[in-house]
């Protein structure tokens, strides 16, 4: 999933980032609400997370520009505000969660985590997927006992269809939000088809895939 931070504190930016990449989300980095409507503005993001208190702005000014251009993304206010109003206000406004700092940052995963889960309706440990099990918070997938060894970019590719499910994701969408990058044409999206024909073909030896579909010219689909 790609995340931008819209943080000033630069430290606490990088810790973030670092953070978030270990844990498998593609990340985007503002410093300021400038920096931070350009890239909403070119960008498809899963997660935004701002920051209040930036040097050009309130960071609750961003929020309804960001919706407009993003609505689909999820956004967690980060700020050291105490006060019950800015929290309020920045709900209203359309935030998902609110978090004071200082903040843990395997809190600020648990929340983001918790979000998706509410999103995609996700409510078991082990979700169905044809014949298979999936576990996204330990990156699995099983048919019975036995587990099935993809990739990092296999296992992201599929789990994203798969929250995504019976919705045509095109490759552009899969390239933004899976490697953070743009493919523009049929031979730049060619990596993308190389990726579910690894996953077909792995999981092919154990139960059928009819499940992920291939949309001619379009792009793919996890039907369910």
């Amino acid at each position: 999933m790609k995340v931008l931070i819209v943080e000033d504190e630069k430290t606490l930016a990088y810790e973030m980032e670092d953070f978030l990449k270990k844990a498998f989300y593609i990340c985007d980095l503002a410093h300021n609400i400038k920096d931070g409507l350009e890239k909403i503005e070119l960008n498809s993001y899963d997660f935004i997370l701002l920051d209040l208190g930036l040097p050009d702005g309130d960071g609750l000014s961003l929020l309804p520009k960001a919706k407009k251009y993003n609505p689909d993304a999820a956004y967690i206010i980060l700020t050291a505000r105490g006060n019950l109003e800015d929290r309020i206000a920045g709900l209203d406004l359309g935030a998902d969660d609110y978090l004071p700092k200082p903040f843990s940052l395997l809190e600020l995963q648990s929340r983001m985590q918790a979000i998706a889960r509410r999103k995609f309706n996700v409510k078991e440990e082990l979700l169905v997927l044809g014949d298979f099990n999936v576990d996204l918070q330990k990156r699995l997938i099983l048919f019975q006992d036995n587990q099935i060894e993809l990739s990092r970019k296999e296992f992201d590719l599929l789990s994203y269809l798969f929250l995504h499910n019976n919705r045509v994701l095109t490759r552009m969408q899969l390239s933004e939000h899976i490697w953070g990058t743009f493919a523009d044409d049929d031979y730049d999206s060619n990596y993308i088809d190389a990726h579910i024909k690894n996953i077909r073909k792995k999981l092919n030896v154990w139960a059928p895939t009819d499940f992920l579909e291939t949309v001619r010219g379009v792009g793919y689909r996890i039907k369910k």
